[in-house]
């Protein structure tokens, strides 16, 4: 179980960009909210506390439905905010792309480095292809925090999870059966343990690995700065600050 996590995990994490508590630990930046961008809006949502719902729109703002009645500088900011907020969206995409390429080459290579069977390794690289073409295209076609979270989240990384992790551990377990039948019994027991504690062992490898992808998402947090920037003064229908981004020092 521990492998199959570790390796959904692992293709996963290369979309941790989109994650509001991943940003808050590389720009820190958080957020309450999810957020939709439609194509003629951004809809902020999130379940307590009011307001639930914050639609943004060409200099417009609503809260949880209702209009709110801006100065002309706030309406100029929220323009520049929804702009560069859909700018920064294909850049995002693309920081995530690299994490799935870097992920797909970082399990690949950890998986070579345990002798497995060539037919194996081809089989493995095979399913890293098509799972990084799917979770390609599923950060092109997708618009929404959402997508990426609860129940839609969790089943792709099982599913994922499911398909690489038996691959790995039937191909070392058939080592340790080999092994068995030679009469060497301490390799079947080394393969045996490499195959039980295999998540415990990679994952601060992987881990080390998938921080080559810093350096890109550090490079996003000055639009998200000039984000939380432009947001401030602009306040909801009961007057408070609508607050749709927070940024630390």
């Amino acid at each position: 179980m521990r492998l199959r996590l570790l390796f959904a995990s692992l293709m996963l994490v290369s979309l941790s960009v989109l994650h509001a508590q991943d940003l808050a630990g590389t720009c820190h930046a958080s957020s309450s909210y999810d957020l939709t961008v439609k194509p003629d809006s951004l809809m902020f949502d999130r379940p307590q506390p009011a307001p639930f719902h914050v639609q943004v729109a060409d200099g417009s703002l609503r809260t949880d439905g209702a209009v709110v009645r801006l100065r002309a500088e706030d309406q100029d900011r929220l323009v520049l905010f929804e702009r560069e907020l859909r700018a920064l969206v294909p850049r995002v995409r693309s920081v995530a792309d690299a994490g799935v390429d870097l992920a797909v080459r970082a399990v690949y290579e950890e998986a070579a480095g345990m002798q497995l069977a060539p037919a194996t390794l081809a089989e493995l690289d095979r399913r890293l292809a098509a799972h990084a073409a799917e979770l390609k295209q599923r950060i092109a076609q997708s618009n929404s925090t959402h997508d990426w979270q609860g129940d839609a989240g969790q089943q792709l990384a099982d599913r994922i999870g499911g398909d690489l992790a038996p691959l790995v551990a039937a191909d070392l377990g058939q080592q340790a059966l080999a092994a068995a039948m030679n009469g060497d019994l301490a390799e079947a027991a080394r393969l045996r343990d490499q195959a039980a504690d295999l998540a415990t062992q990679l994952q601060p490898r992987l881990q080390r690995r998938m921080q080559a992808l810093r350096p890109q998402v550090l490079a996003l947090c000055p639009a998200i700065r000039r984000l939380a920037d432009l947001q401030q003064g602009v306040r909801g229908a009961g007057g408070q600050p609508i607050d749709l981004l927070q940024v630390g020092p």
